[in-house]
């Protein structure tokens, strides 16, 4: 009989079936994005057990979006990159060599599935009276808004301001460069990063005017209750393109392709959606959409495409030497 016992148990677990490893994935993504993926994750993990009888772990690594780009071109094994705009991924394609060039054409939307845009949060009861972009070039007026070197939110956030002023009667180059400069002169702090700009807004309690992503002020409202600031939409704003993509050098190493792409196609489903929405991002899905039209006030907006997209903005403006530098090493002179 001792000798039938193992012959036994080996027959018990044979017919079980194979255990499954739990899979982790890491999710590297901008600080901005913790909560909603906070709320999303559960939604997928219960989604993928279901699907394929697999326990999923996700980790989160969160940091100003560029700043965050950098850390996966030097070495961060992140399974997917979750970023604020094109060009951080595209430099994980174009200078670390772990993902297609192509990358963006592999999921619906040009990759990025949902949307938002930039807006003012103010003081309660908005006591310096500000209405729109051309309020924060005025003198004694404190705006807080991450560093365009390391956040993606700053970038946005520069461009909104260059748009707005070349969009106004008699725009043009030197006049939108003119009005991005003032309004950095009117910038206390840079931190380097979407939270840690709202940090100083709320915590702080640095500036009049945060500026950053619609998203960011339902955060906010969560975090600091709703009666301790006001939302202002400018007449004007910049469509954020919330864009995502597998890092197929790690995931292949991994073996965890399969699992990272249907952690971000899920993104699209209307489960995915509507924790968007839930979380004040633009959906993509015209249902729900339309069932949270209500919370998405209309907006004029232009996009960066009208400035020849990231690969035309990313050396004028923003890299080593670029507008941006020259903006701040002017400012930092007077």
């Amino acid at each position: 009989m001792k000798k039938l016992l193992p012959l036994l148990l080996a027959a018990a677990l044979l017919s079980a079936g194979p255990a499954r490893a739990d899979t982790t994935l890491l999710n590297v993504s901008y600080d901005v994005m913790r909560d909603f993926y906070k709320d999303y994750n559960p939604v997928f993990q219960k989604y993928w057990q279901g699907k394929a009888g697999e326990k999923i772990t996700i980790q989160q690594s969160h940091g100003g979006s560029s700043a965050q780009a950098r850390s996966v071109i030097e070495g961060l094994e992140a399974d997917v990159i979750t970023m604020n705009q094109h060009s951080d991924i595209d430099a994980v394609a174009q200078r670390g060599k772990q993902l297609p060039e192509n990358w963006a054409s592999r999921l619906p939307n040009n990759a990025a599935p949902f949307t938002s845009l930039q807006v003012l949060i103010v003081r309660k009861g908005n006591p310096k009276g500000i209405k729109d972009f051309s309020d924060l070039i005025k003198p004694g007026i404190a705006v807080v808004i991450p560093n365009p070197k390391t956040a993606g939110n700053g970038r946005y956030t520069y461009l909104a301001a260059w748009g707005y002023a070349l969009k106004q009667p008699g725009g043009n180059e030197q006049k939108a460069r003119d009005f991005v400069s003032a309004l950095f002169k009117n910038v206390p702090v840079l931190d380097t990063g979407g939270r840690g700009a709202t940090t100083t807004f709320m915590q702080r309690n640095i500036g009049d005017v945060l500026v950053t992503f619609e998203n960011e002020a339902e955060m906010i409202a969560r975090e600091f209750g709703r009666g301790n600031f006001e939302v202002v939409y400018p007449s004007l704003s910049i469509e954020a393109e919330l864009p995502v993509s597998v890092v197929d050098k790690v995931v292949d190493k991994k073996g965890t392709r399969k699992q990272a792409e249907e952690y971000l196609k899920y993104l699209w489903s209307l489960e995915g959606q509507t924790v968007a929405a839930q979380n004040y991002l633009r959906p993509r899905d015209k249902a729900v959409a339309g069932k949270f039209a209500s919370q998405f006030p209309a907006v004029k907006l232009f996009t960066v495409d009208e400035f020849g997209g990231w690969k035309a903005i990313t050396p004028k403006h923003f890299a080593d030497g670029a507008i941006y530098d020259q903006i701040a090493a002017a400012n930092a002179k007077k």
